[in-house]
């Protein structure tokens, strides 16, 4: 009975133990696939604040200011009314900027939308399934589609109002 006993634990101790090396390997020892500039952006389906979808590829013709932010980021709130700013004069020049959240609630989002006054697509990556494809361990992270659907630059951190408008000029068709 003892000897079962053993065996039963030193085979349950057995599968943790390479439970917890794969799980360090992952993390540590693999690299996550990033999109970088000069490859095609990958397609996604999400749902704004008012239930319609947008997928990337729609907005072939025209440039995207992609932008992946949280309402805790606070260098994602100090570049948002800049962006806003910015939309309103490059909208009409075909470019559009599309507002990723990171997996926060409805009621937060529709929140920090509503208090800096946002008018272009803000949607919620619910599961962070888009903040994953595209590799994203940092926000904000924003990446300048072109309108073929290629990733022109990629810029990780808080943007200012300058290089957001020199961003859209690169962008625009």
């Amino acid at each position: 009975m003892k000897k079962r006993r053993l065996l039963i634990r030193t085979t349950i101790l057995a599968v943790l133990l390479i439970a917890l090396c794969y799980t360090l390997y992952a993390n540590f020892f693999t690299s996550k696939e990033t999109v970088a500039a000069g490859k095609k952006a990958p397609d996604f389906v999400l749902q704004d604040l008012q239930g319609e979808k947008h997928r990337l590829s729609d907005y072939r013709g025209r440039g995207v200011f992609l932008n992946f932010w949280g309402t805790y980021c606070k260098p994602c709130e100090r570049e948002m009314p800049a962006m806003q700013r910015q939309y309103e004069k490059y909208k009409e020049q075909g470019v559009d900027i599309l507002a990723v959240n990171v997996d926060e609630t409805n009621f937060a989002v529709r929140q920090f939308v509503k208090e800096y006054g946002l008018t272009f697509p803000v949607m919620i990556d619910k599961g962070s399934q888009v903040q994953n494809v595209y590799g994203i361990d940092q926000l904000p992270a924003t990446y300048l589609i072109d309108k073929n659907g290629s990733v022109v630059d990629v810029f990780l951190g808080g943007l200012d109002e300058s290089k957001i408008k020199e961003y859209m000029d690169e962008i625009k068709p």
